[in-house]
């Protein structure tokens, strides 16, 4: 009995102890490395090179931008698909026409900017520990929804990663980390809305998020374009000041 009871409070102990540690606050990082992780997510923006490669954090964010859409306005999510050239498919059913349609087809391009908004907010309420776990949740919901082998393996990678990291790594490494990945978040962003304008400018991406937009509300494409950038530039502008804590 008495053996029984001790196990019961220590297990209850460690539990609120990981509770308390997820909703808590955590230190955040000094001001000059703040900026420094800004810099090594830009430098994982700007270059082609690197580019191609974390280009693929960005595909996962707009594709579970559409599919979580989708999900909240009642439409049935069939699968979602991500594919080696960091190009996607979210395939949902439903009406073909109407607010619910319209609203999944617009959350690509802001998904991104906007996880990166909120990112930044939660760093800026010193929530470290709850922005990794929360990344990691919705990367694992995600991971329910994709239908191809490079989808899952990218989604388990990055989700791994997150939890990795979360798990096992000291304080000041979780705050690099966080702050690294919600600086991408940010500038990665805006990046694919100015490739998307290109394409279209060569004749490219006749079946566009703008284009499908544009089919659905009678709103030129260069509007919904305007929209896309307007989201990115306004969320980069505001989760930039909130992680330099202006």
């Amino acid at each position: 009995m008495v053996t029984t009871h001790t196990a019961t409070v220590l297990g209850s102990e460690t539990f609120a102890d990981f509770w308390d540690r997820l909703i808590g606050t955590q230190s955040a990082p000094d001001a000059w490395l703040v900026v420094v992780t800004g810099v090594v997510a830009l430098a994982a923006v700007v270059p082609g090179s690197l580019w191609r490669l974390s280009r693929n954090a960005v595909t996962i964010a707009h594709e579970g931008g559409h599919g979580l859409v989708a999900l909240l306005t009642g439409r049935s999510l069939q699968g979602i698909r991500l594919h080696s050239d960091t190009s996607g498919l979210t395939v949902s059913r439903g009406r073909p026409t109407g607010l619910g349609m319209i609203l999944t087809a617009a959350a690509g391009y802001t998904a991104t900017p906007l996880l990166g908004l909120g990112g930044a907010w939660l760093l800026a309420a010193h929530h470290i520990t709850l922005l990794l776990w929360a990344a990691t949740a919705l990367l694992l919901a995600l991971l329910v929804m994709v239908r191809n082998a490079y989808g899952v393996l990218t989604v388990t990678a990055t989700g791994a990663a997150f939890l990795l990291v979360s798990w096992l790594t000291e304080p000041i490494v979780q705050s690099v980390f966080a702050y690294t990945a919600v600086w991408f978040m940010l500038l990665g962003g805006v990046r694919p809305v100015f490739e998307l304008q290109s394409k279209r400018r060569h004749g490219g991406a006749p079946d566009s998020d703008a284009d499908q937009l544009a089919r659905l509300t009678h709103v030129p494409p260069l509007v919904w374009l305007a929209f896309f950038h307007l989201v990115a530039f306004c969320s980069l502008i505001g989760g930039g000041r909130w992680l330099l804590g202006l």
